[in-house]
Formats: structure tokens, C-alpha cells, sequence
């Protein structure tokens, strides 16, 4: 019993972190209309939030994408392929993960969600 109420706080102290990068990254933002697509070459990133969460910016605007999926694989400190076709990155694109510093060996796959634009508030 102990060992899962351990692993329950460290799941709860890893939330909570991921909770605080995400309102300090939007802080002063609003949402705008969720959309399926966004184009590869013109976004920067990305940040990985959490399991569930990763942003991406475009200028002024951060892109949020919740994941299809919640992806156990999915830490700040691993790297993301993305399988892109065509131009833009899309709502159920696949991507894979990858230990930064290991072998380029995928330890997990995931999809993309709608991605939400977050705009400065006027």
C-alpha cells in the first residue's frame, strides 16, 4: 500500500508542475478557436508540458496541443519526431519519442490532438 500512495504524490507533484508551466507559458493569453492543422514551417518548438500537453509558438501566438492520448513516454527532457505529411502538422499525426542522449531508438509512439491558438489579451 505504501508504495502506491508514493507513486500516487509523485504523480500529483509531477501535475502540479506541469499545471505551473502551462500558466506561466500562457499567462496573459486567451484562447481562440481550436483547429485540426498547423503549418510545420512557420512554428517553433516544442515545448513539452506534460504527458498530455505540448506547446508550440508561432510569433506572438502559442499553439496548444492536448494529446489524443495521454503519452507515459512524454518528458521535457526527450526528444520528439514528428511523421509529418505535407506541410503541416495535423490532428492525429503520429510521433515518436526519443531519450535525448540515447540511442536513436523510439520508446514510444503518440498522437496529436487539436491544436488551440493562445493569443496576448488586448
Amino acid at each position: 500500500m505504501l508504495a502506491l500512495a508514493a507513486g500516487a504524490t509523485v504523480s500529483q507533484a509531477s501535475s502540479d508542475k506541469g499545471e505551473q508551466r502551462l500558466a506561466k507559458a500562457l499567462k496573459g493569453r486567451v484562447a481562440g478557436e481550436p483547429v485540426n492543422c498547423v503549418s510545420a514551417s512557420t512554428i517553433g518548438g516544442p515545448q513539452i508540458i506534460d504527458s498530455r500537453t505540448i506547446l508550440y509558438r508561432q510569433g506572438a501566438r502559442v499553439w496548444r496541443n492536448d494529446l489524443a492520448d495521454n503519452c507515459p513516454f512524454l518528458r521535457q527532457d526527450r526528444i520528439l519526431v514528428v511523421e509529418l505529411y505535407g506541410s503541416n502538422l495535423c490532428r492525429n499525426d503520429m510521433f515518436s519519442v526519443i531519450d535525448r542522449g540515447g540511442l536513436s531508438i523510439p520508446i514510444g509512439k503518440c498522437r496529436f490532438g487539436q491544436f488551440t491558438p493562445y493569443t496576448k489579451a488586448k
